[in-house]
């Protein structure tokens, strides 16, 4: 009977220890994707924060490229006007005062 029931106790420890092996490598495991997910979850929230502020300095390098290309562009076509409106006024006074004096 003692060596049944130390064969028994025994068995008792054995099955004890691997349960609690098990759920400790269950925990540990669990543990692990946990952390892993978490690490998973913060670098893609990190690269979209990332990516979304390239895309909008990017957007907005463009808007003020842009911007100063129709600033630049007007700027060229009022000189332009004004030179022409310039000319045609200097001819057309030129013209007159050739008539005036060809009297």
């Amino acid at each position: 009977m003692c060596i049944t029931a130390a064969a028994a106790a025994v068995v008792v420890i054995v099955v004890v220890v691997v349960v609690v092996v098990v759920v400790v490598v269950v925990v540990v495991v669990v543990v692990v994707v946990v952390v892993v997910v978490v690490v998973i979850v913060v670098v893609v929230i990190v690269v979209v924060v990332v990516v979304v502020v390239v895309v909008v300095v990017v957007v907005l390098v463009v808007v003020v490229l842009v911007v100063v290309v129709v600033v630049v562009v007007v700027v060229v076509v009022a000189v332009v006007v004004a030179v022409v409106v310039l000319v045609v006024v200097v001819v057309v006074v030129v013209i007159i005062v050739v008539k005036i004096y060809s009297r």
